[in-house]
């Protein structure tokens, strides 16, 4: 049974292939047209799927050129999951290796963007930590003190401004030139039920990943104060204000107590 729905699957991604042997109809001989109807509903479906969690990357390359990419795709790493919100995870790692894409060298962090929006949808709840709990603590008590951040919160570095790319494309803000080109690190988040993408100022990135792991304020703070523009108070304020912070506790990270 294995072997037959090995084939079964494999004949469905691969237009090249004839129909799988043990499927017949009346008279013996493969049913190839419904098979092919069938072969095109699943290609249409995966296609769609990726459109669904893709649509900034559709709206840069194009409906036909994202069609075919999508189609190669989903030939080269088809589902592994019955959970389709999880399909195309390796999509940027895919648009990084496509040929003729040399150009368009900022679509994988794009595409990382755009796939941390669809798993901070699906991330947990918690409850966020109340600003009078950091008040309550002194100095140094704040920088020995761990805080652990909303399952939701993913981070995706860029040496392009990859917020503004996707802003652009996904209808939430203006198309135009980019007179800036810089380096953007964004965070994806969902603190409440709406799914946010904001840039990270200065040394945001270094701050929250090293919480992310476990460190305490103080660690983060040093391993942050790497890039001299970093602001403290500006990235506390957005910390507590965003409801990003869910618990208080002790470090994880014995390395960057």
């Amino acid at each position: 049974m294995r072997a037959v729905q090995s084939a079964f699957g494999a004949a469905l991604l691969d237009p090249r292939r004839a129909p799988p042997l043990s499927l017949t109809r009346t008279g013996g001989r493969p049913s190839e047209r419904r098979f092919a109807v069938y072969r095109n509903n699943v290609a249409v479906g995966l296609i769609g799927a990726l459109e669904t969690r893709f649509p900034a990357i559709r709206m840069i390359v194009g409906e036909e050129c994202f069609t075919g990419l999508a189609r190669a795709y989903a030939l080269a790493h088809p589902p592994t999951s019955p959970i389709m919100a999880t399909f195309g995870d390796g999509f940027a790692d895919f648009l990084r290796d496509a040929p003729g894409l040399e150009e368009l060298d900022y679509l994988p962090d794009v595409a990382r963007l755009e796939a941390a929006r669809t798993r901070a949808y699906h991330a947990a709840d918690a409850a966020p930590v109340a600003a009078s709990d950091f008040a309550a603590l002194d100095l140094r008590r704040l920088e020995a003190t761990a805080v652990a951040l909303h399952p939701s919160v993913e981070i995706v570095r860029s040496s392009a401004p990859v917020v503004t790319i996707w802003a652009m494309n996904a209808g939430e803000a203006a198309l135009g030139p980019i007179e800036d080109w810089a380096a953007e690190d964004a965070m994806v988040c969902r603190p409440e039920m709406v799914v946010e993408t904001r840039r990270l100022p200065p040394g945001g990135a270094d701050f929250l990943d090293a919480l992310g792991r476990g460190a305490t304020l103080g660690a983060a703070m040093r391993l942050a104060r790497r890039d001299a523009r970093f602001d403290l108070a500006q990235n506390l304020t957005g910390l507590i204000g965003s409801g990003l912070a869910v618990r208080l506790g002790r470090p994880t990270d014995r390395s960057a107590a």
